[in-house]
C-alpha cells in the first residue's frame, strides 16, 4: 500500500494538491472505499452526549451515512467541491472549505468526527477549533483506516510508484513491520496535537481490527483512489496499475486484506482551549 509515510517528511497536511485530489473520481472513490466497522460508529456515538455531529473533510460522505443511520445529525465540512457535491446527492449537508478557515456561525456540537482525513488537518489548528465547535463533554474522534496489501504486491506497487513518481513524499520511507502497527504514528501526533490545543482531557488511542476481501479486479479499481496515485496524470496511474496488475495475476482468486482502524477519543472540557482555532 502507498501511504503517508509516518516518518520525518513534511507533514501530509502541508499537501495540499494531495489532499485535494480525492475528487478526480468521486463515484469511484465512494463505490470503492469500504465503510467503517460498526464496532466504531459504535464506540463514538456512545461517546457523544448529543446527536449533533460535524464530519471534518466528509468525502464523498461515507462515514456521514454511517452516523445518520445511527441516528446522528450530521454536518459536513470537505475542502474539494466535487467530493461534496456527491455527498450532497447522498442527502449530507456540507459545506465547503476546510476546517481551519471554515467559519462555524456561532453553530456548537456533540462530536468532532473525520474518517481517514485528519492528518490533511493541521494538528494543533484543528484541535483548537474542534475545541471551540464541541460543548463541554463533546467528543472529537479522528480515525481511519489502513489496510496491509500482500509482501509481492506492496512491493511491487511500490516500485512502481518510485519509478513513475520519484520527487514524491510518498512510499519512500516504508517502516519496518507491518503498516497497520505503523499508522498509531498518525494517531500519535493527533493527540500531541489535542494535547498542545487544550482544551481535552487526555486523549484515548485505540485501534480496531478486522478484515476485508476482494477480488483482482475489485482492488485494481480501489487502489487509484489513494492519495499517491489520484493526484498522479492518468498515464502514469496507468503504469502502476499495469505492475500492480502483474503481481495480482500471480495470487489468483480471492484476496483477504487485513484492516486496522486506528483512532483516538478526547473530551471536551469546560477550559478555553490554550490556542484559538480560526
Amino acid at each position: 500500500m502507498v501511504t503517508i509515510s509516518p516518518g520525518p517528511r513534511p507533514e501530509p497536511h502541508q499537501h495540499r494538491r494531495m489532499a485535494e485530489s480525492f475528487g478526480v473520481d468521486p463515484e469511484r472513490y465512494d463505490r470503492t472505499r469500504p465503510p467503517y466497522p460498526g464496532a466504531v460508529i459504535e464506540r463514538i456515538v456512545a461517546a457523544s452526549p448529543g446527536p449533533g455531529l460535524l464530519d471534518v473533510g466528509c468525502g464523498t460522505g461515507i462515514v456521514a451515512r454511517q452516523f445518520r443511520d445511527a441516528g446522528r445529525a450530521v454536518l459536513g465540512v470537505e475542502p474539494d467541491a466535487r467530493m461534496a457535491g456527491f455527498a450532497r446527492g447522498t442527502g449530507i449537508e456540507v459545506e465547503v472549505a476546510t476546517f481551519e478557515d471554515w467559519d462555524p456561525a456561532g453553530r456548537a456540537f456533540d462530536a468532532v468526527v473525520a474518517g481517514t482525513a485528519w492528518h490533511w488537518v493541521d494538528p494543533v489548528a484543528g484541535a483548537a477549533k474542534a475545541a471551540r465547535v464541541l460543548r463541554p463533554g463533546g467528543v472529537l474522534a479522528p480515525f481511519g483506516h489502513v489496510y496491509e496489501l500482500p509482501p509481492a504486491v506492496a512491493e511491487a506497487l511500490a516500485a512502481a510508484y518510485r519509478r513513475v513518481a520519484p520527487d514524491s513524499p510518498l512510499g519512500h520511507d516504508r517502516a519496518q513491520g507491518s503498516i497497520l502497527d505503523a499508522y498509531r504514528g498518525l494517531y500519535a501526533k493527533a493527540a500531541d496535537g489535542i494535547r498542545e490545543a487544550g482544551g481535552f482531557g487526555e486523549p484515548e488511542l485505540w485501534r480496531h481490527d478486522w478484515e476485508r476481501s476482494y477480488t483482482r479486479d475489485e482492488l485494481l479499481d480501489m487502489v487509484p483512489t489513494s492519495g499517491g496515485l489520484s493526484s498522479l496524470p492518468p498515464d502514469k496511474v496507468a503504469e502502476v496499475l499495469a505492475d500492480l496488475s502483474a503481481a495480482l495475476d500471480e495470487l489468483g482468486g480471492t484476496i483477504t486484506l487485513p484492516y486496522a482502524t486506528w483512532g483516538l477519543t478526547a473530551i471536551r472540557t469546560g477550559e478555553p482551549p490554550r490556542r484559538q482555532g480560526a
